[in-house]
């Protein structure tokens, strides 16, 4: 190890006395600017908004992650405007080399890994550390490990996840941190346990230090591997696979990785009320698991919310507040017109959906009645506007193509846009722009869902299917419009047409009479739903949260 960076690592800032307690922090992506392209979606998002909580209230706890050359992919169009994927490098200035290297063993090939280091005053974050394989000394292939976010390569996805794990709880040895709590969100890190095991020598020392953060509300969603292809990589450091299995309770050839971070861990939570409900009920069967609370996860207020708009609320001048929403439209429609050569109308009720592409989330729920969702674009009484964003995954052939067929459909109307680019910065155009946040996921498939949070923020209603964090928002009709939930036994078609038939209801009979027949109650509605959402899905209450209920 070769190192110019100061030892041992202390937050270079004042703890707050309830916060005192050490932990260190392990996610495979973080959201916290623009500029540092390290995420995919809602898990970034939301482990960016815990690290700004978490230095706003003066936590002793430091994040780690990976810093991927190529990010996620860049989201573009083909000449025939289907959508493209694009892999370039990114350079960041703003990191400092800590001088930290050292080696990982993947393949027994020795690894070299070094730390980079994002300070907290850059983006208000408690201190980020990123690793990469990216360096001298390191051939084509390991340096492969640290180039794209989920790699859908199966040995280098794993290789990802002993960099981030292995590495990261090296790294902690390293910096001298000493930290009281390992926090894994989600079981990507899990390498840090076995780590922790070679160091402490008995399950029991691990779990006194382990917790763990599920974000999967499916079991089959939860990644599994082959035990032997997992050992033969060195996932398990130097531990013999007999005693892996005695560690882990895997007996077979089938390693799920979450199952074990529970084993491991001595408390685990899912990210709402719901979800933990459903991650006890959907483990209980397996023998040796940790407790599961719950932790709703929330958003960063300061980043993500209007100035303007939170003067106006906290004044309680609704008027304000609705002149500030028409303003902020603007820039939005302007992107719009940029990028789809539409020119959309402030005073027109304006609908988002924009959040990462997947199937469950239904992103063209409406569009699957053309004859329905043709009249309402096309009625005049109550004139709409609908805007889509979002990044499947780039080897995600079906949702790419549902993507690139909700662009095609928008050619039929003017008020329709399909937009590319849906990062951080979209993402909080989008945001301030809309009035309504469309958020259509099967139910129990959203362990909890952050985008509708930051979106009410602003000033935007949740039009909703009750899941994830909606169930414990939600006040139909005085703060949000929700779907009535279907029966559970319903199949997959008539599930959906459930869903959508609702939906269109909610839309033709009491959001667009409400927003143009009613103004004075829709004013209500944004007020109630502002006041409602900073109330408790602010992540400063999240971060408090974690070192009551986990920590």
């Amino acid at each position: 190890m070769t190192n110019s960076f100061p030892l041992p690592f202390r937050v270079p800032y004042a703890v707050t006395r309830p916060f005192k307690k050490s932990v260190v922090y392990f996610s495979m992506e973080i959201a916290v600017d623009q500029a540092l392209k390290t995420y995919s979606g809602g898990l970034g998002f939301l482990a960016g908004s815990h690290m700004k909580s978490a230095y706003e209230l003066g936590q002793n706890l430091i994040g780690i992650s990976v810093l991927w050359k190529y990010g996620y992919y860049d989201q573009s169009r083909k000449t025939d405007n289907s959508m493209d994927v694009q892999f370039r490098e990114k350079m960041y200035s703003f990191l400092q080399n800590t001088g930290i290297e050292f080696t990982i063993d993947v393949l027994d090939r020795p690894v070299r890994v070094r730390a980079y280091y994002l300070a907290p005053e850059v983006f208000q974050t408690v201190p980020l550390f990123f690793l990469t394989t990216d360096i001298d000394g390191n051939d084509t292939a390991t340096r492969l490990i640290s180039y794209r976010l989920y790699d859908n390569d199966v040995r280098l996805k794993i290789a990802q996840c002993m960099l981030l794990g292995l590495g990261g709880a090296k790294l902690v040895d390293a910096l001298g941190f000493a930290p009281d709590v390992y926090h894994l969100n989600e079981a990507h890190a899990l390498p840090a346990a076995f780590h922790l095991f070679q160091k402490l020598d008995t399950v029991a020392k691990v779990k006194k230090k382990m917790v763990f953060t599920t974000h999967t509300p499916e079991e089959a969603g939860n990644e599994k591997h082959d035990i032997h292809l997992l050992n033969e990589l060195g996932f398990f450091g130097s531990i013999p696979l007999d005693k892996v299995r005695k560690i882990s309770g895997i007996q077979d050839s089938t390693f799920n990785h979450s199952l074990v971070a529970l084993r491991l861990s001595r408390q685990a939570n899912g990210v709402s009320k719901l979800h933990g409900e459903v991650a006890r009920q959907m483990w209980s069967h397996y023998k040796g698991i940790c407790p599961i609370t719950h932790v709703t996860n929330a958003q960063n207020q300061r980043y993500w919310t209007d100035p303007a708009i939170e003067t106006a609320r906290l004044a309680g001048d609704t008027g304000a507040i609705m002149a500030r929403k028409k303003e902020l439209k603007a820039p939005l429609f302007r992107f719009v017109a940029d990028q789809v050569g539409k020119l959309f109308d402030p005073n027109v009720l304006t609908l988002v959906w924009a959040r990462r592409f997947a199937t469950y989330k239904r992103p063209d729920l409406l569009t699957q009645d053309a004859e329905r969702f043709a009249r309402l674009l096309n009625q005049t009484k109550y004139p709409v506007q609908i805007i889509w964003a979002g990044k499947p995954y780039p080897m995600d052939a079906g949702a790419i193509e549902v993507f690139n067929r909700l662009y095609y459909l928008s050619h039929l109307f003017p008020n329709m846009a399909v937009l590319t680019g849906h990062e951080l910065a979209l993402s909080k155009m989008l945001k301030d722009g809309a009035d309504g946040w469309l958020n259509t996921p099967i139910v129990t498939r959203e362990a909890s869902g952050t985008s509708g949070m930051t979106a009410a923020m602003n000033g935007a209603i949740n039009m909703s299917t009750n899941d994830g964090w909606v169930c414990e928002f939600a006040k139909p009709g005085e703060n949000s419009f929700i779907v009535p939930t279907a029966d559970p036994m319903l199949s997959y078609h008539d599930r959906d047409d459930h869903d959508r038939s609702h939906l269109f209801d909610l839309l033709e009979t009491q959001i667009l009479p409400c927003y143009y027949d009613r103004p004075g109650d829709w004013q209500k509605l944004v007020f109630q739903s502002m006041n409602d959402v900073n109330a408790y899905f602010g992540a400063n209450r999240m971060a408090e949260e974690y070192y009551e209920r986990v920590y």
